[in-house]
């Protein structure tokens, strides 16, 4: 159950998953069409409030593993060499503002761009890092026996309070995968309904056998076999209707699913064979940069929520974790050209209102280095980039000290970033509570705020 507080109330039901005949198991990343198709429709209804369904989107580059913020958009050159590392720091088209110097893409449209460069919460654990900047609350320990997901990932919220933009298309996808890097566990939906997780690519678009599943129909299955399913769940419903049994997804849900596997649109959105290669070329020929490319397509045909999944960011040093100077080398330029290419052809498109791009980790690193030339985890100070062209870009927002250690001015906490996230698409955490497994209303954030220096 979903309330909103001040607009009414909606009743969601739980995911229903039949055990016989799923319509040709047509599947969205291990979600039920049908599933999602029903709350959308209830959504278009009018159920909730208009501030719910405004016509935008974001972006997530998900650096799983945790960037070096003295690497990337903190970097401290006048620090001891053990402070600030192999990489020097370039100046970028705002005064006063440097980046590391493995992203001169980024410096060149650090107008475009806004730092928030004082997160923290503290913890230098993957888990419970990942947990919190994906939800806004502490998560379990590593070490803790049952890893559980213990509030919802923003990507399923946005699924669950918006749906999609556009018609034949999931709310939430995750490209190329969510697999990978270190506990990559919380991108799902906890407790407010598995209709609500990404929808999950599984393959890499920078490759020339780049294929979506579930959008092509397995082999040996027509579109008359799938047509016969869908007369065979008919009948059923008829069947159990007659004896008065209740009748599940008796709503014509399956028959829009069937519309959604045969129908164009997501077909369409997933081709990124179709953009000419000059464009392909200038976001990189690489995982990273086909991935941001496919998001903006994505985004572009009505996707409300794109998680890129980037990695290995975990650079230790110690076999097989990379050493900070190795690892920086081989993530740092793919990312910038990534992100670079990507807010320049949000503008270009006309998009760069509507779509927000964030790019984070679950903390950063060690300021320190360590004995083994890497950096270990760090969760008292670390850096998250925005671009958006409704929010307040070419800006530094925060500051840490000298050695990149602690804040030094205007800290900021995960709640404060999804606070901002939710902020852009209209949704207000305030006020909106989902329950829990245990039946008990939680609201969506219990703190935070949306972060005031980038709200235009």
């Amino acid at each position: 159950m979903i309330r909103i507080s001040g607009g009414g109330s909606r009743h969601c039901d739980g995911v229903t998953r039949r055990s016989f005949v799923q319509a040709g198991a047509l599947g969205v990343g291990g979600l039920l069409l049908p599933d999602f198709l029903r709350i959308r429709e209830a959504q278009a209804a009018g159920l909730g409030t208009p501030a719910l369904r405004r016509d935008t989107a974001v972006i997530l580059i998900w650096c799983s593993g945790g960037p070096g913020h003295m690497e990337t958009w903190d970097p401290k050159p006048e620090a001891p060499r053990e402070w600030r590392g192999p990489f020097g720091a370039i100046s970028t088209n705002v005064d006063g503002i440097r980046f590391g110097e493995l992203m001169p893409e980024q410096a060149k449209i650090a107008d475009r761009l806004a730092v928030v460069r004082a997160v923290r919460h503290g913890t230098g654990d993957h888990t419970k890092g990942n947990h919190w900047m994906l939800t806004g609350y502490e998560g379990p320990n590593f070490n803790d026996v049952v890893l559980d997901q213990r509030a919802p990932a923003m990507g399923s919220v946005t699924a669950a309070l918006r749906g999609p933009n556009g018609p034949g298309l999931p709310p939430y996808v995750a490209v190329p995968h969510l697999r990978g890097g270190t506990d990559n566990f919380f991108h799902y939906h906890a407790y407010v309904g598995g209709a609500y997780n990404p929808f999950i690519v599984n393959s890499d678009p920078n490759e020339k056998s780049f294929a979506v599943r579930d959008l092509v129909m397995p082999r040996g299955l027509t579109l008359d076999r799938l047509r016969n399913r869908q007369e065979l769940l008919g009948r059923l419903d008829q069947f159990r209707e007659a004896n008065g049994r209740s009748v599940e997804e008796r709503d014509g849900s399956y028959q829009r699913a069937f519309e959604m596997l045969t129908g164009p649109e997501a077909r369409k959105a997933f081709d990124i064979t179709a953009e000419p290669d000059a464009l392909r070329d200038r976001y990189g020929r690489h995982t990273f940069g086909q991935s941001a490319l496919l998001a903006r397509r994505l985004v572009e045909a009505g996707v409300t929520f794109v998680t890129v999944n980037c990695v290995p960011w975990d650079h230790h040093g110690t076999a097989p974790q990379l050493k900070t100077e190795e690892g920086g080398k081989l993530l740092i330029p793919h990312l910038d050209r990534a992100i670079a290419a990507l807010v320049r052809d949000l503008s270009d498109r006309g998009l760069y209102d509507r779509v927000l791009v964030v790019a984070m980790g679950e903390f950063g690193r060690t300021p320190k280095m360590n004995r083994d030339a890497g950096r270990d985890h760090w969760g008292h100070a670390f850096s998250v980039l925005f671009a958006n062209g409704r929010m307040k870009m070419g800006q530094a927002i925060g500051a840490t000290d000298a050695k990149g250690e602690y804040p030094k001015e205007r800290p900021a906490t995960p709640q404060d970033v999804l606070a901002t996230v939710y902020h852009h698409l209209g949704i207000h955490p305030h006020t909106v509570t989902f329950e829990n497994r245990a039946g008990r209303p939680v609201y969506l954030l219990e703190g935070g705020e949306p972060i005031s220096e980038l709200i235009a």
